[in-house]
């Protein structure tokens, strides 16, 4: 699997650069699926990691909002298993976080390598318990409990010998003081942080099958409680880089109207959104689009997946984003590459 390099024309997107997109990000997930169920099997695991995050990388310097978009998307329709989309969409996260907070390279390096791998001792049971709709058995609890030193243990049967990676993966569920600044911390600590706030954001906003997928705002009020408190830089980060509502996931506006997310606007929380069906529930002929910062009409909730029922063509949504972005002044500056959110 190949993933083009799109250098140097992040302003001029050719109309076919998009066509392939979704399907590599699909092929990403597919790998990415193999990796985490058979990893004993696999030839020079850490390598094949490290190439992993390669593609990453080169799929989210292609533009930041349409990867956002279509990860999400994905991680919502996908056929592979729920741990594979989960940690996709960890690692996604994890990197754009990465710039936002001007982690070092080798710390950036080591989180999004811990947040593709976290869960890898309980892939199995991770994607069983996506499907179940009771409650965990005492069985499942405990290996739920047991599976980050689970996690970390395999990792060094396969010979990952980067401390920070294995210390994080071991410690991902593990309380750490949030109210220090992140700078003061030890690395291990300040990437535990980052990589527990992200996991409970994508759980949340992951449509899996024993609930119908909170909405991502409830999500986010949940995590971070309705007002953010600044002193908590992770979440605060995060909510203000990615959104309550990122690209990809579905309002409901104030209008009445039922909207999809294409892209962020250098206004926290006020994306640019395409209107799909009226307020009685009937599909638009042709999507308007909104850019929410204007202030009419404002999101009211966000959506789950299941509670829209539409077929959408994504490329058709991630050009009308890119179209709208290029056309506007305020988002234009935005079409870049990582880094410059």
């Amino acid at each position: 699997m190949s993933v083009h390099h799109h250098a140097g024309h992040h302003h001029h997107h050719a109309e076919g650069e998009y066509e392939d997109l979704l399907s590599l990000w699909a092929d990403l997930e597919s790998a990415l699926s193999v990796l985490l169920s058979r990893p004993l099997q696999v030839q020079d695991f850490a390598a094949k990691v490290r190439q992993f995050d390669g593609w990453l990388q080169d799929l989210v310097a292609h533009d930041i909002d349409a990867a956002l978009y279509l990860m999400f998307q994905l991680a919502s329709t996908s056929t592979v298993g729920y741990s594979a989309s989960h940690a996709l969409v960890c690692g996604t996260l994890c990197h754009i976080m990465a710039h936002e907070l001007e982690l070092p390279a080798r710390e950036r390096d080591s989180l999004v390598r811990a947040a593709l791998t976290m869960n890898i001792g309980m892939t199995a049971l991770q994607d069983e318990l996506a499907e179940q709709r009771e409650r965990p058995t005492t069985a499942q609890q405990e290996a739920i409990k047991s599976h980050p030193l689970e996690s970390q243990a395999l990792l060094e049967r396969l010979f990952i010998n980067d401390a920070l990676w294995l210390d994080v993966v071991g410690q991902h569920h593990a309380s750490i003081a949030d109210r220090v600044p992140l700078a003061q911390q030890e690395p291990e600590d300040r990437l535990t942080r980052v990589l527990s706030t992200i996991d409970r954001y994508a759980a949340m906003i992951s449509p899996r099958k024993s609930r119908a997928g909170r909405s991502a705002t409830d999500s986010v009020r949940a995590l971070v409680g309705q007002e953010v408190d600044q002193r908590d830089e992770v979440s605060y980060t995060l909510v203000r880089s990615i959104g309550l509502c990122p690209p990809g996931t579905f309002v409901k506006l104030d209008n009445g109207e039922t909207a999809i997310v294409l892209r962020r606007s250098e206004k926290a929380n006020h994306p640019l959104v395409a209107s799909l069906l009226d307020r009685s529930g009937h599909h638009h002929a042709q999507p308007s689009l909104y850019q929410t910062a204007s202030g009419k009409p404002r999101i009211q909730s966000a959506l789950a997946r299941s509670a829209v029922g539409l077929e959408l063509n994504h490329r058709t949504m991630v050009r009308l984003g890119l179209y709208a972005a290029q056309h506007s002044a305020g988002l234009r500056g935005l079409i870049t590459g990582p880094g410059s959110l």
